[in-house]
């Protein structure tokens, strides 16, 4: 006697998913320049907030904009569940393993080459930037998906919340800033003007001291640092906390922000919960048991309950995204939560679905259009500009009103964008998370 074949699995991919991925990646490819031409075209009220609300706050706080990355890192860990659990069941857990690591393994070396690989000689290469960050989320959360129940996911996501919030606030650290200005402050009172002004000098020499062997600055800022004896904690601010900290001492390579990277070494702990938290959302959503009224409902209150349970915790441990606080992925995962009940609402239970095909196209090519825009320079609009620019951008300057050849040179990027990824999907070319 023979076992009889286990029939595929039918797929169980929900529209929504791809269309709130790609909807993510419209910010990214262009949709804010088209904003910004909008607010140079009118320059109302509503078209400044839009504006302020692209750009990423310098520090503590929170802007629509700096909703992009972590909300993408959610939707990873979403898909995770669809795509890991049908494996698993169609060729066990060794495939889904292998899977997972290999993924992870190719993204993060994409990563490193869509920061310029190796271009430039050592210390100018980044190891580590937003798609080698979503990289270890996806390879972290994968795994721990692969291994662990429901329950022990929810306990791991809570200890790695718990454990970065007390790692910087009970860990102590030298009592030095790690910025530009900080630095220059110190030098002097440290009866130090040559340090002072190498300091001083970054950005108009050098535009990155940790991107050139034995900078002076590096090595001045590495002096200050090691004659620091005084030590600190529960620091919060730019450059002066552990994870800035461990950055400058460990994290070898370019770093993106001169002495540490906001893509560094231990802020990645509390990014692997943000997908952690978009695989709770996943397994809402698989769930067959439970009717859509109910994924509704865990999706929307638990989506408002985390975002207020952030903002309650960042009065302590404020909302930062480059240093990925505790209380960020809270209210950035609150936030994507949201979002992704919205979507699911309007695309997958009331059907309608024709108004987002160009963000599903998008969406399930995410990660091909974002190297495609960083081989074009870093913006589609400088394609479209080739169409729209010059005399022609004048022209509409001229006949219609100051600001509309802006406006069209990123419409036109945008169209070149959705053009690409739609001739993907017909052809059924796919590199994706």
């Amino acid at each position: 006697m023979t076992d009889a074949p286990v029939p595929p699995t039918k797929s169980t991919r929900l529209m929504s998913l791809d269309a709130l991925r790609g909807f993510d990646m419209f910010w990214i490819i262009g949709a804010d320049s088209l904003v910004y031409a909008l607010n140079r075209l009118s320059g109302n009220p509503v078209t400044r907030f839009l504006a302020d609300q692209l750009e990423h706050v310098e520090w503590a706080g929170f802007h629509f904009y700096d909703l992009i990355f972590p909300l993408f890192v959610f939707m990873v860990g979403a898909a995770i569940v669809f795509s890991l659990t049908k494996i698993t069941s169609e060729s066990g857990r060794g495939h889904a393993l292998w899977r997972v690591l290999k993924r992870g393994v190719l993204l993060f070396l994409i990563g490193i080459f869509y920061s310029g690989g190796v271009t430039n000689p050592w210390p100018d290469i980044r190891l580590m930037g937003v798609l080698n960050r979503i990289a270890l989320a996806y390879t972290a959360a994968g795994l721990l998906f692969i291994y662990l129940k429901p329950r022990a996911l929810i306990a791991v996501c809570a200890g790695l919340l718990v454990g970065y919030w007390a790692l910087l606030t009970f860990v102590p650290i030298r009592d030095i800033q790690l910025e530009k200005s900080a630095l220059v402050a110190r030098a002097e009172r440290a009866g130090d003007p040559a340090s002072a002004e190498l300091f001083r000098q970054i950005g108009s020499g050098p535009a990155n001291p940790s991107a050139t062997r034995d900078n002076p600055a590096w090595l001045a800022a590495q002096r200050l640092y090691a004659e620091t004896t005084r030590r600190v904690t529960g620091k919060f601010e730019m450059g002066y906390n552990l994870a800035n900290h461990i950055d400058f001492k460990y994290l070898p390579g370019r770093r993106w922000d001169l002495f540490w990277d906001p893509e560094g070494i231990l802020s990645t702990l509390p990014a692997v919960a943000t997908a952690l938290l978009g695989v709770f959302a996943g397994l809402i959503l698989r769930d067959k048991n439970l009717p859509d009224r109910r994924k509704l409902l865990y999706l929307l209150g638990g989506g408002l309950l985390c975002a207020v349970l952030g903002w309650i915790w960042g009065l302590q441990f404020p909302v930062i995204k480059k240093i990925w606080t505790s209380s960020y992925v809270l209210v950035a995962g609150g936030y994507s939560a949201l979002l992704l009940g919205a979507f699911y609402l309007i695309v997958d239970v009331w059907k309608l679905q024709k108004w987002c095909r160009p963000f599903v196209w998008m969406g399930m090519n995410a990660i091909t259009i974002y190297l495609i825009k960083n081989f074009l320079g870093g913006s589609f609009s400088r394609l479209s500009a080739r169409v729209f620019g010059g005399d022609v951008k004048a022209w509409f300057d001229a006949h219609l009103t100051r600001g509309a050849g802006d406006l069209m040179i990123s419409l036109g990027g945008l169209l070149i964008a959705f053009w690409i990824v739609r001739f993907l999907h017909q052809r059924r070319i796919f590199l994706r998370v």
